[in-house]
């Protein structure tokens, strides 16, 4: 059977490593192409509520094979408690491939930054360089990510490709 390659087509997908994939949203077919590429854990931070959310995506991934972990994170209130909540989801699988989603990836690229720098001990410009492929954080993500001065602007879009 050959291998099947990365499912690009879901939005703002991006592959950290052998281990790690991130994206937003994915559709119910897409649920199934990260099965299919081997991904045995989903962890979503975004809220059920959504107008973006799939109807009952619990059970549209784990009718696919997968574990499913839920942390629901208000967009404009990410805390501590979501990050440990997080941490404590990635060290359930520590070696299945897992697949971390949002609706944009923002959340998602913030958390994976903190978890990758202060978790693993990566090195902070490499973990850095990653979540800004998405964006760069402002405001309340800012002070998340622990950086005082990205907490005291607004939002920043993806630093541009050198």
């Amino acid at each position: 059977m050959p291998l099947m390659s990365d499912p690009t087509d879901i939005a703002v997908w991006r592959r950290l490593d052998d281990r790690i994939t991130t994206s937003g949203q994915p559709t119910e077919a897409q649920i199934a192409e990260l099965a299919a590429i081997g991904v045995a854990h989903v962890i979503n931070i975004a809220l059920h509520t959504h107008e973006q959310a799939l109807p009952d995506e619990t059970a549209t991934v784990t009718a696919a094979g997968m574990r499913y972990t839920h942390i629901p994170v208000p967009f404009d209130a990410p805390t501590d408690d979501h990050f440990a909540a997080f941490c404590a989801a990635m060290d359930e699988t520590p070696d299945a491939k897992v697949h971390v989603h949002c609706i944009v990836n923002a959340r998602v690229s913030a958390f994976l930054y903190r978890w990758r720098r202060d978790v693993i001990d990566m090195d902070e410009a490499e973990a850095r360089t990653a979540m800004e492929t998405v964006w760069r954080p402002g405001g309340v993500w800012g002070a998340f990510i622990g950086d005082a001065e990205a907490a005291a602007r607004s939002h920043l879009g993806p630093r541009p490709a050198a």
